[in-house]
C-alpha cells in the first residue's frame, strides 16, 4: 500500500510534541485528524507507533525504528523538493531557439511543454538560414540553434540529438537515375550535386553534398543555393540533385521532382547546440524535451 506523505509529516510532528494537540496545531489540522493520519499509517505498516494514555504519549519500539529510519530518508526527500523548486525559480527570462529549415513535431513538442511548465520563461523561435547553422549563435542573437549534423566546433556544444532520419536522393523526374527504387552513394559517381553556399564550414558542407563517393569517384559540385525553396526549384530546372533526409523529402513533395532512397551516407539528424559555458537552467530544462520520436 502506497505510504501518503502527509501520514509520514503527521508521525515525525507527534514524535517530536508527543501531544496530540501541539501537533495538530503546527500541521493546522484538528486533533481528530491527526489520529486519523497515525491510525492510517500504523495500519499500513502492521503495528503501533505511540503508546496512548490519557496522561502521556510515547514511541513503542517499533515507533522508535521506524521514527530512526525514516528521519534522514524524509530529509533526503525534502532536499530534492527543495532543489528542483531552486532549478524551477531560475528558469525566468527569455529563452531563444534557432532552427534551419522547418521546425518538426519535436520541436515544436518541446516548445509548448517547456512554456507550459515554464510560465516565467518565455520562450521564443527564430529561422536560421540554411547556409549558416552557426553564425547567429556566435553573435549572441540565440541562445541555442537546432542545427544538421555533423557539429565539430571548439566553441560550442552538442547537446541532445534527435530526429534521426535515412537519406534520400532528391532529383527532378527528368533525371537519369529518376526512375531507380533506391541508390546506393556509388551510384551517385560523375553526378552533380547542387550545395549549399555560405559561411559554413567545409566538413559541414561536404556532410550534405559529398563530393567523391566511398571507392573515390568524383561527384561534380552543382550550383549554389541558400535556402531549401532555391534548392528545390535548381532541382527541378536540371542542375543537379540534393541528399535530403526523408521527413524533408516527404513535407515537400512536387510534381516535377522525385524522392529516392539512398544508402551509403551517414543518416541525417538534428542537435541541439549552444555556446560552450552557457548551459543556463533554461537551456537546460529545454534540452531535456529534445528526444528521439
Amino acid at each position: 500500500m502506497a505510504v501518503e506523505i502527509r501520514e509520514l509529516e503527521c508521525f515525525l510532528v507527534l514524535a517530536d510534541e508527543l501531544h496530540f494537540g501541539r501537533t495538530a496545531e503546527r500541521l493546522y489540522l484538528s486533533q481528530s485528524r491527526v489520529s486519523q493520519l497515525l491510525q492510517s499509517l500504523e495500519r499500513r505498516i502492521g503495528g503501533p507507533l505511540f503508546e496512548r494514555t490519557s496522561r502521556r504519549v510515547a514511541l513503542t519500539p517499533l515507533g522508535k525504528e521506524f521514527l530512526t529510519s525514516l528521519r534522514p530518508a524524509y530529509a533526503a526527500l525534502e532536499r530534492v523538493v527543495e532543489n528542483a523548486r531552486d532549478f524551477a525559480s531560475c528558469v525566468k527570462g527569455k529563452l531563444r531557439i534557432g532552427f534551419q529549415g522547418t521546425a518538426n513535431d519535436i520541436i515544436l513538442a518541446a516548445v509548448s511543454v517547456f512554456q507550459s511548465q515554464n510560465p516565467n520563461c518565455l520562450i521564443d523561435t527564430c529561422e536560421l538560414p540554411l547556409n549558416d547553422p552557426f553564425g547567429a549563435l556566435r553573435r549572441g542573437e540565440i541562445d541555442a540553434a537546432v542545427v544538421m549534423l555533423p557539429v565539430a566546433e571548439d566553441d560550442l556544444v552538442l547537446g541532445p540529438v534527435f530526429s534521426r532520419q535515412p537519406q534520400t536522393l532528391t532529383v527532378s523526374t527528368r533525371h537519369p537515375l529518376a526512375d531507380r527504387d533506391s541508390l546506393d552513394l556509388e551510384d551517385l559517381a560523375d553526378s552533380v550535386l547542387i550545395a549549399i553556399s555560405g559561411p559554413a564550414p567545409g566538413y559541414w558542407r561536404q556532410a550534405q553534398a559529398p563530393t567523391q563517393t566511398p571507392a573515390g569517384a568524383l561527384i561534380h559540385r552543382g550550383p549554389e543555393y541558400r535556402t531549401l525553396q532555391e534548392g528545390l526549384s535548381l532541382i527541378a530546372a536540371d542542375r543537379g540533385g540534393m541528399v535530403l533526409c526523408r521527413r524533408s523529402a516527404e513535407q515537400n513533395r512536387r510534381a516535377d521532382i522525385v524522392n529516392i532512397p539512398l544508402t551509403g551516407v551517414p543518416e541525417s539528424a538534428l542537435g541541439l547546440v549552444w555556446r560552450r559555458g552557457e548551459d543556463t537552467p533554461s537551456l537546460q530544462a529545454f534540452a531535456a524535451h529534445l528526444k528521439e520520436d
